[in-house]
């Protein structure tokens, strides 16, 4: 008998949110805020988002500690850490509605670490001219994320947990729900719905050796690319310089930044503080270029410029591989980090708690008298889809992205601690932008139950197959392409190697086999996996091919240093009518007033000099 369409569970909401991350939840909270009837959906549990990864802080310009910082020095950083790329509109709204967003979510219960003064502690970090990042000791993601829970579960939103989203249901152009699974019993839901929000997070899982989890596998990107939307930027593929590399059970697990901002140092095997030897010359005026310097900024000298550890991760990540390639590595394929030297045990006790009993768990190291062994590790998207800057809305009418899977802010490169303000601020707009197109809508979009039946096929195939394809072995070579051929260093050839190896995966993918019911089958959501790693994976390489030039995260070897002509183009990916489409698409014009304040001298900044008007 024939699959019946209206057999299948169906429930409706205004607006469908999909991650329960940072960026989903503030979304959600929003849209309920304006009265509409509002879902979540979770591939795990509420609480296990990756925004409890950040640990650094969140980056705002509230003066709290120094009281030079403001938004235009933000601004500034964010720009300069993205190479100019970053869309200049969402630069602007960050960096104004960051602290907002910050005080609001201590309005709800976030407890901040404090200055003396009883205001919210900001820290130092990667990038930043000043301190800037609000923090809970290293703990500030699961912080926001409880926060922002304790705030939701009390607005009447509707949390559906371990249930994943498989596609983008259409009404003509626009959105109209969304097909997925409920991952304990495989059986199918149907999500009507007037507009979705993705926050669905990167998709690290690509690579072999990556900070994310196993929810990690671009979902999102994939789902909006199916569903027409165009990617951005999707060749930035940041790796953070500090991920574990011993031992090999957690090989990639994160290293705050926040260690560095405390005053960790690297270290080669030598004993040799060696980011002093790769300061670029265009940010020396801006960077402690004598260890001089860096003693008085780890000693709280205002005036001190920031020592070399804490460039922005673009260049420490290549600087730890160039120390690596070169022979001066750790004994397990890193470099050594050190804060038991520079800091008193009790101190990293106190403001490093995660990190200090993470090593002496998992790796049996105490930080407070022993070094750290670390190494670069696939930690954040800069890419994603791309969305109007005010409103959030992708190239799709009704469909939304915010946090992660959104691109634009970051531009090349994202600076640390940007991440936590990215979600609350694009969050909000994000689900003000749903609300504002709900209402506006003239009449209610409806499902195609052809739609929904060939969806729910393509994903039942995978168990009707006696014979086929292991996805976990699948999964397997996907990440060793990914890591050889299109990783922290890349070149035309292992590119193109790597889209040759894409498509014989895809080939193999065809034939992917699950066996067992849908109930309880891990090798069945392995496989739904697979489908968004191979489209994600795809387009990351044809963008890194389509770039010629070195900027931020991307580094070709073939095309050393930044070429002035790239910055006026973004890299767009779309799909067309045969297959995947890489575009080179002019940037608009910057604003004249931001694009003096972000090229500006720090000191004409301060005086007022420049932006005054602002």
């Amino acid at each position: 008998m024939a699959l019946d369409a209206s057999e299948i569970q169906t429930i409706e909401h205004d607006v469908l949110v999909i991650g329960a991350g940072g960026a989903g939840l503030r979304a959600a909270i929003e849209c309920s805020a304006q009265q509409l009837s509002t879902g979540v959906i979770s591939k795990s549990l509420l609480g296990k988002a990756h925004t409890v990864m950040a640990e650094g802080g969140m980056a705002a310009a509230m003066g709290n500690v120094d009281s030079r910082d403001n938004w235009k020095v933000h601004f500034r950083d964010t720009m300069r850490g993205g190479k100019f790329l970053n869309v200049w509109r969402m630069a602007e709204l960050h960096a104004k509605q960051a602290p907002d967003r910050v005080r609001e979510l201590e309005e709800w219960g976030a407890v901040f670490d404090r200055t003396k003064d009883g205001l919210i502690s900001q820290r130092n970090f990667g990038g930043h001219r000043y301190p800037r990042l609000a923090h809970v000791g290293d703990r500030t993601g699961l912080e926001l994320i409880r926060s922002l829970q304790d705030h939701g579960v009390h607005q009447g939103i509707s949390f559906h947990m371990e249930c994943t989203a498989l596609e983008v249901l259409k009404d003509g152009d626009r959105v109209s729900g969304v097909l997925a699974y409920w991952r304990e019993t495989g059986r199918f839901v149907v999500f009507r719905c007037k507009a979705v929000i993705m926050a669905t997070g990167g998709g690290g899982k690509a690579w072999k050796v990556t900070s994310n989890s196993w929810e990690y596998t671009g979902d999102g990107i994939a789902m909006a690319y199916d569903a027409g939307a165009e990617l951005m930027d999707m060749e930035f593929t940041q790796f953070h310089p500090t991920g574990m590399v011993w031992p090999p059970s957690v090989r990639g697990t994160l290293v705050t930044e926040g260690v560095r901002g405390d005053g960790g140092i690297l270290k080669n095997s030598k004993g040799e503080r060696f980011m002093f030897g790769y300061i670029p010359e265009k940010f020396a005026a801006e960077t402690a270029d004598t260890v001089e310097e860096a003693e008085r900024w780890l000693d709280g000298d205002k005036n001190a410029r920031r020592p070399p550890e804490l460039l922005t991760r673009d260049e420490v990540a290549r600087s730890i591989n160039a120390e690596v390639k070169a022979g001066r590595g750790s004994p397990h394929g890193g470099v050594f980090l050190d804060i038991a030297s520079r800091r008193p045990a009790e101190f990293i006790r106190r403001k490093l708690p995660s990190m200090y009993h993470q090593f002496k768990e998992l790796a049996e190291v105490d930080i407070t008298t022993d070094m750290m062994e670390v190494g670069p590790t696939l930690h954040y998207f800069m890419g994603g889809i791309r969305v109007d800057a005010d409103t959030q809305m992708s190239t799709v009418p009704g469909l939304f992205a915010c946090g992660e899977c959104g691109a634009g802010l970051h531009g090349a490169n994202r600076l640390g601690g940007n991440s936590l303000s990215d979600l609350l601020v694009f969050g909000k707009l994000a689900g003000t932008g749903a609300a504002d197109y709900v209402r506006g809508l003239s009449s209610t979009p409806t499902t195609s139950h052809d739609q929904i039946l060939a969806g729910v096929r393509r994903a039942t195939d995978i168990l009707k197959r006696d014979t086929g394809t292991n996805p976990y072995v699948l999964h397997d070579k996907l990440q060793e392409t990914m890591q050889a051929n299109v990783g922290i260093i890349r070149d035309k050839e292992e590119i193109e190697k790597a889209l040759v190896d894409l498509a014989a995966l895809g080939k193999e993918a065809e034939t992917m086999k699950a066996p067992g019911t849908s109930q309880y089958n891990p090798g069945w959501h392995e496989a739904l996996s697979m489908r968004s790693l191979l489209v994600t994976s795809e387009v990351v390489a044809r963008a890194a091919l389509m770039r010629e030039e070195s900027r931020g995260a991307h580094t070709r070897n073939d095309f050393p240093g930044e070429r002035e002509e790239w910055v006026q183009y973004n890299v767009i990916v779309k799909k067309g009518p045969g297959g995947m489409e890489v575009e080179k698409r002019k940037r608009p014009d910057p604003p004249p007033l931001l694009k003096e304040i972000a090229y500006a001298k720090i000191e004409d900044l301060e005086s007022g000099k420049v932006g005054a008007d602002a």
